[in-house]
């Protein structure tokens, strides 16, 4: 039994990278809807019908744990799916919101993402509840939604000198509404990779006491204490260290495109969903 990655796209891969840098004995199943991507400005009722596509694909291939590493099915797919489309004695569906939120120790937070995830509000309400339980007060959350940073991701366009001027954009709109930040959340798989010229526009702006959180070693941390806690999942898990890809567009396509988000030549497969 395999553990099954999903992503709507290609940033999915900066999360898998992470999880296989982390827990390379495990066999692994990628799966990119790239097809039908950006998710990011679609209804619920589409992203949840995608979403949970691909989560049947994945069952029927032989995972018994899911990771949705996408923002926006983590934020409007996966608790529906857990409540009513899976029987946990059989798969479990794990999102990347809540262990990204669980890393958070700021008092002024900035969330970066897709305009899909800036309107579900799932940050917000995780970060909420994260400090309700731990009865640490209120903290400031402002969102930003970020729509041309994936499609120069995508193009290879995210480190010339022209992506310079929509990082500046967004993050400059973002410290309008709250000059106090002190915690900035990449809340989207994509966003990695804008990492460098992220933390430059920081520190040439004299934020360095600002915490930037990304989500590749949150995760892959997360699962590893996820496997420790449910030895029963654990234990028929497959263990030979493979990774197969499967894409919902053409496969030479992904193979190329793969290439910005990993170190690694890939081989994928098309499928229909």
């Amino acid at each position: 039994m395999k553990i099954g990655v999903f992503d709507s796209g290609y940033g999915g891969l900066t999360i898998l990278e992470k999880i296989r840098q982390l827990l390379p004995v495990y066999d692994y199943l990628y799966l990119g809807d790239n097809a039908r991507a950006p998710y990011g400005s679609r209804s619920f009722e589409v992203i949840y019908r995608y979403t949970l596509q691909a989560v049947r694909h994945l069952e029927a291939e032989g995972c018994r744990l899911i990771i949705l590493a996408c923002n926006t099915a983590s934020a409007k797919a996966l608790r529906s799916i857990q409540q009513h489309d899976i029987d946990p004695a059989r798969l479990r569906v794990l999102g990347v919101i809540r262990p990204t939120v669980e890393a958070v120790n700021g008092h002024h937070i900035g969330v970066l993402a897709t305009q899909g995830t800036v309107q579900s509000q799932s940050y917000v309400l995780e970060l909420e509840k994260q400090w309700q339980k731990a009865n640490a007060g209120t903290a400031m959350i402002t969102q930003q939604a970020c729509p041309m940073w994936v499609p120069l991701i995508e193009s290879g366009e995210h480190l010339s000198d022209g992506a310079d001027y929509f990082v500046d954009k967004y993050l400059s709109e973002l410290w309008q509404k709250d000059p106090l930040l002190d915690t900035l959340i990449l809340g989207c798989t994509h966003y990695p990779l804008l990492l460098p010229k992220i933390e430059a526009w920081i520190r040439a702006h004299g934020l360095r006491h600002v915490q930037i959180v990304e989500q590749g070693d949150i995760v892959a941390q997360s699962l590893k204490d996820y496997l420790l806690r449910h030895r029963d999942i654990d234990d028929v898990l497959s263990r030979g260290g493979t990774c197969r890809y499967l894409t919902s567009e053409q496969a030479d396509k992904f193979n190329q495109s793969a290439g910005i988000f990993l170190n690694t030549p890939v081989s994928a497969e098309h499928i229909e969903l």
